[in-house]
């Protein structure tokens, strides 16, 4: 189905850049950071990861991130920030996100969901070494689908994972604390 295709390609984009965003540190700090409460906020990419990311509280750092699966199926992201790179384990949030069925309007073709998980900071280096802590991460994305041209379904949504969309948004946030 369309949307599940859709949803699946967005999901894994945005869990790369959340991973990265999630736990960025201090860009102008030289010394480990303290740590605290951190907000993120994420610009998806396309493709598998390549967003822009910003921290912003207790810390504060960009960068880009990346995503691999690691043994047993678990789905992490890496972000590579100005002073270091730190690794998360999103497998909670890629799950909810895969098997969600988003809200779907018939009338107008269009489609979106919400979910929301825990994403739990496995390891970092340089300025960010020995980090850890739970972020957690809410994805929301939608989606306006084609509309079959031609037959007995003209002018009805084509929701097909063939279909092309007409246009796609997908957002992240990312609320949680982080300590050395």
């Amino acid at each position: 189905m369309r949307v599940a295709r859709t949803m699946i390609g967005v999901a894994g984009t945005l869990a790369c850049v959340v991973a990265g965003a999630s736990v960025a540190l201090g860009a102008g700090a030289s010394a480990t950071p303290a740590g605290g409460p951190i907000q993120i906020f994420v610009q998806p990419g396309q493709g598998q990861g390549n967003g822009k990311i910003l921290f912003t509280g207790a810390i504060g750092d960009y960068g880009s991130s990346s995503k691999a699966t690691g043994s047993g199926g678990k789905k992490f992201a890496t972000a590579t920030l100005k002073k270091g790179t730190i690794k998360i384990d999103l497998t909670a949030i890629s799950a909810k996100v895969n098997k969600a069925n988003p809200t779907v309007n018939a009338a107008t073709c269009s489609a979106s969901l919400t979910e929301t998980a825990a994403a739990p900071v496995v390891s970092g280096t340089g300025l960010y070494a020995g980090i850890h802590g739970t972020i957690q991460i809410t994805e929301s994305f939608g989606f306006i689908s084609s509309t079959f041209k031609t037959g007995s379904k003209k002018g009805q949504c084509n929701l097909s994972n063939s279909a092309p969309t007409v246009a796609q948004m997908g957002t992240v946030y990312g609320k949680g604390s982080v300590s050395f």
